[in-house]
């Protein structure tokens, strides 16, 4: 096993998973008060500190058992999700729809500003910047676009309570949305036997084509 590598992966991906978690969930808190749920607010989840959103299994432990389990290659982690009480909001489908695309949304604007940290600030100057500074800070950011485009990606798959089944939920017909509100309870296993057996890339990677489809236009 490759103990340098992993190390290494830990010290690149580390920023890039806080910063991708935590711009997801201060979306989604963000939102919910601007449409009228101080949930999140009172709760103290809407701030950039990586501590208030920090989930210790989903960002401390199963990261580093993704990254020792695939010697380095991969890595994955979420954060604790912020609470939303959607009966504060005027229109509660509508607007649990709002907050639930925002956490994907943000993730995909981070990406944006990180391709063009790269492409218009720092490749224009590279060789001026000291190879010690431009080589990690690019690394970084390449891995914090990745990163961030996959939890985006990840998200939307339409399976509640991932973003993807929340936004689904709130603009299909009522019917349809009580529906899939019965289905929720077993959402996590569903979502679970899709990445075990493979199925979440059939969904995940055409998304993630087009997202950087999306940053090459930047």
């Amino acid at each position: 096993m490759d103990f340098t590598g992993i190390f290494r992966q830990i010290i690149i991906s580390a920023p890039a998973i806080l910063i991708a978690i935590v711009f997801h969930e201060l979306a989604h808190g963000w939102v919910a008060y601007k449409l009228g749920d101080n949930t999140a607010k009172l709760s103290g989840r809407l701030t950039l500190n990586p501590v208030s959103h920090i989930d210790l299994f989903g960002t401390i432990i199963m990261p580093f058992m993704l990254l020792i389990l695939t010697n380095g290659q991969w890595v994955f982690g979420y954060a604790k999700p912020v609470p939303v009480n959607p009966y504060n909001f005027k229109n509660p489908r509508s607007g649990m729809a709002l907050c639930a695309a925002a956490g994907p949304f943000a993730n995909l604007v981070v990406a944006i500003f990180c391709t063009i940290i790269i492409k218009w600030i720092l490749l224009p100057f590279m060789g001026v910047i000291p190879g010690f500074i431009f080589d990690p800070l690019v690394v970084i950011l390449k891995a914090t676009i990745m990163i961030n485009i996959i939890l985006a990606a990840f998200n939307l798959i339409p399976i509640p309570p991932l973003d993807g089944g929340r936004i689904l939920m709130g603009v299909l017909p009522l019917k349809y949305s009580q529906l899939m509100e019965k289905i929720e309870p077993f959402g996590s296993l569903i979502v679970i036997f899709m990445i075990i057996t493979g199925l979440t890339s059939v969904f995940v990677w055409p998304l993630v084509k087009f997202f950087f489809k999306i940053l090459s236009l930047f």
